[in-house]
């Protein structure tokens, strides 16, 4: 029979809709009629030698002469930089200049790979140079939240084929985000301690919604996920925000996001996907009560009337049968 399940941090429930359910496998994409993409494009402007077509780089990583990865400013930014950060009155209404800093990372100068089929050092590039732009945008006095993420595929909403990341830093930090962090700071003053650290120790227990672990990250499939795959990577030890990691953390973060993805893409056949970095606002960057942890929602699912009317999500999948199907996925 169908259940109500709560996420354990936000309060949100969810319905696990097992009398629809599906077996994980039923949810493999079929992609025989996609075209395999080129090494190089000439009119990609993230491919070597295009790279007039974008701004000039803030950041890159260089190979044998040549650059592996570079971060630029987002041409077509729904943010500016030269803006304030000035709250204005119009009316009863409030509004502000749209004030931000948007940066596109370019994981890679090949035009056709995934990170799930990357050498693991691109990987670990791509991850560092998070951390390096994340850390420099953090300092710059009016930015509140910086957020990664990564949309991969028409469903998850990218525009550009060529692999790449984008990173969004804002003076605003939006109810969705900031309700999280009330409840764990609620959890933390009643408990005394870091709800999502409770919440890993249940699931190192359990094991049955455990896809990953090494020796700093877990990977899980949520008890309450909001929909099939929804897969989390969590630190294993406190860490409220992204930047704070060590480099040896950082790698084995690189390590364990590439394997997930490569389970997705091996066992769903290459879904569509987004994944997203939660980190803490800058002002928390050391609390007690938070946890950052990347998502990674593989566009499965559509969500309907239900799901927007309610905010309630209908999942057809049972996360302990995705977490078992993901742990079977050989990926090399």
């Amino acid at each position: 029979m169908p259940e109500f399940r709560q996420n354990m941090v936000s309060k949100e429930w969810v319905i696990i809709a097992t009398e629809r359910a599906k077996r994980p496998d039923q949810f493999l994409q079929k992609k025989e009629g996609k075209k395999a993409l080129p090494h190089y494009r000439k009119d990609c402007p993230f491919c070597p030698g295009n790279e007039s077509m974008t701004p000039p780089s803030l950041f890159s990583i260089e190979k044998n002469g040549a650059w592996s990865l570079r971060v630029v400013p987002n041409k077509f930014a729904a943010l500016q930089n030269h803006l304030t950060t000035e709250r204005k009155h119009e009316g009863r209404f409030l509004k502000a200049d749209g004030f931000g800093i948007a940066e596109v990372v370019i994981e890679s100068p090949l035009h056709n790979p995934t990170l799930a089929t990357m050498d693991l050092e691109e990987v670990r590039n791509t991850v560092f140079a998070y951390q390096e732009r994340y850390s420099v945008l953090s300092k710059t006095g009016r930015i509140d939240l910086v957020t990664i993420f990564r949309n991969y595929g028409e469903r998850a909403g990218t525009s550009l084929e060529h692999p790449h990341s984008q990173i969004i830093a804002t003076p605003i930090v939006p109810p969705h985000v900031r309700n999280p962090l009330y409840q764990s700071q609620l959890a933390c003053d009643t408990f005394g301690d870091c709800i999502y650290c409770g919440m890993m120790e249940e699931e190192r227990r359990q094991q049955v919604r455990v896809v990953d672990e090494t020796d700093y990250f877990l990977a899980l499939c949520p008890f309450a996920s909001r929909s099939p795959f929804e897969t989390r990577i969590y630190p294993k030890t406190h860490r409220s925000s992204f930047v704070n990691l060590s480099g040896e953390e950082l790698a084995d973060f690189a390590t364990v996001l590439q394997n997930t993805l490569r389970r997705l893409h091996v066992g769903l056949n290459d879904p569509d996907y987004n994944y997203i970095i939660r980190s803490a606002p800058t002002e928390d960057s050391n609390v007690k009560y938070h946890h950052w942890y990347a998502v990674i929602v593989p566009k499965l699912t559509t969500p309907a009337g239900f799901e927007i009317g309610t905010g309630i999500y209908i999942n057809t999948t049972l996360p302990e049968q995705c977490a078992e199907f993901l742990r079977g996925v050989k990926i090399g």
